[in-house]
């Protein structure tokens, strides 16, 4: 039995301040999700044999693959590897990278995602469909985040 490649965590550039300025540089949304898509395509690769049923993010009507982990060998914070088949989502996936990745499960259970989306303008600007694919996406996080 072949070994399965480990995921690469992500390890976001930026803190969420940072993401929120950068955001506000674009008078336009159709700007903001081509700088959405563009961060999602920075995601580290995910091997494709972690792409599997038990790793799929249910509630999304995109494919949504995550799995958990620590940043840098610390256990006492959470990271998580994750990809999609749709840019968008991937972008998405992004945000949450830079609103969880290295912090502490106690750091996560206390984070507002929609106070974080709305400051961005997300929650305006993403499908319903999209809107509960994040809400899947963020309780697999703190799902995880709690389990250690």
């Amino acid at each position: 039995m072949s070994a399965v490649a480990q995921p690469t965590m992500i390890k976001p550039d930026m803190t969420f301040a940072e993401l929120v300025e950068n955001f506000a540089l674009f008078d336009d949304w159709e700007d903001r999700y081509r700088y959405l898509i563009d961060l999602g395509r920075k995601l580290p690769p995910f091997p494709a044999a972690l792409q599997t049923e038990t790793n799929k993010v249910r509630g999304c009507m995109s494919q949504v693959w995550m799995v958990p982990g620590h940043p840098n060998g610390e256990p006492e914070k959470f990271a998580f590897a994750a990809d999609s088949d749709a840019h968008i989502v991937k972008g998405l996936i992004a945000v949450l990278g830079v609103l969880f990745s290295g912090k502490t499960p106690a750091e996560i259970a206390d984070t507002d995602t929609d106070a974080a989306f709305r400051t961005l303008g997300l929650d305006q600007h993403i499908s319903p469909s999209r809107r509960n694919g994040l809400v899947s996406m963020v309780e697999k996080i703190k799902g995880y985040a709690r389990a250690g």
